[in-house]
């Protein structure tokens, strides 16, 4: 890096509240999330949460993952949109929709640390059960595909985690591993624009996070990008793999969450 595009990093840095380096992680936790995002539809915003939250405070994190997550679906919908199984995924959304206040009612009153562990045990059992061939026979009817949806709002309202249930439910099901793909990238996106829609209601996008997003944006569109065009080289079976092996690592995720914060018990 020249001198000029050092003080030119440094400028920008200083003007988002950051140091020279922080932005530099930042940048790259972008594009790494977008990439993943590109390639498997999902896990994007556990990689953009988790390193974000490296160099930025919770608060300011969340906006920025929401406006990624829609910015790069919105990115990806015109490639996938014959793929999409729309029948499955109005019942997904709606259902979603309609239970996430009841996810809202169980925080009050649930501890969240284990309802986490079960849910990283659920999701890393199904992995290894669709890593073995475990497939439905046929695709889930109306009441099986609006318990999904509904067990995804529940999660959303009390962990604001949707993603685990509808993954399942895609990668497991007779449509396809293309199409499951396809219509994660849309059910992701009538999500996360409710999810932004409201935080921006409750003051919480700011220009200082527009201006964040701003400069983000364009390493999110890019690796989004390279990541559709990875998956549009895979063979379906590396494609199998990869999506394996983000789901083991989100179930990984969580139960270090839990570990993390009962760090005090364990030294």
């Amino acid at each position: 890096m020249t001198a000029r595009n050092r003080r030119v990093m440094e400028w920008l840095a200083e003007s988002l509240g950051l140091s020279a380096t922080q932005l530099a992680v930042g940048l790259l936790i972008a594009t790494l999330g977008a990439v993943v995002k590109g390639l498997a539809g999902f896990g994007a915003s556990m990689i953009w949460a988790a390193g974000l939250a490296l160099v930025l405070p919770p608060r300011a994190v969340v906006p920025l993952v929401l406006i990624f997550e829609v910015t790069s679906s919105l990115h990806l919908l015109p490639r996938v949109w014959r793929q999409v199984d729309w029948r499955s995924l109005r019942l997904l959304l709606v259902a979603t929709w309609l239970a996430t206040p009841f996810g809202i009612m169980l925080l009050a009153t649930l501890p969240a640390d284990p309802l986490r562990l079960a849910l990283a045990a659920a999701v890393l059992t199904a992995a290894v059960l669709i890593g073995r061939g475990f497939a439905l026979r046929a695709v889930p009817g109306t009441a099986a595909t609006l318990t999904v949806g509904a067990s995804a709002g529940v999660l959303n309202g009390s962990m604001a985690i949707v993603g685990p249930p509808v993954i399942l439910f895609y990668f497991s099901s007779p449509l396809g591993l293309r199409a499951g793909r396809a219509s994660l990238v849309a059910f992701f996106l009538g999500t996360d624009t409710v999810g932004t829609a409201m935080l921006a209601a409750q003051g919480l996008i700011t220009g200082e996070t527009l201006a964040r997003a701003a400069l983000f944006l364009p390493l999110v569109l890019l690796g989004t990008a390279l990541g559709n065009l990875g998956f549009a080289r895979a063979s379906e079976a590396a494609f199998r793999r990869a999506v394996l092996g983000l789901l083991v690592v989100l179930s990984l995720a969580l139960a270090g969450q839990v570990a993390w914060s009962h760090r005090a018990f364990w030294f």
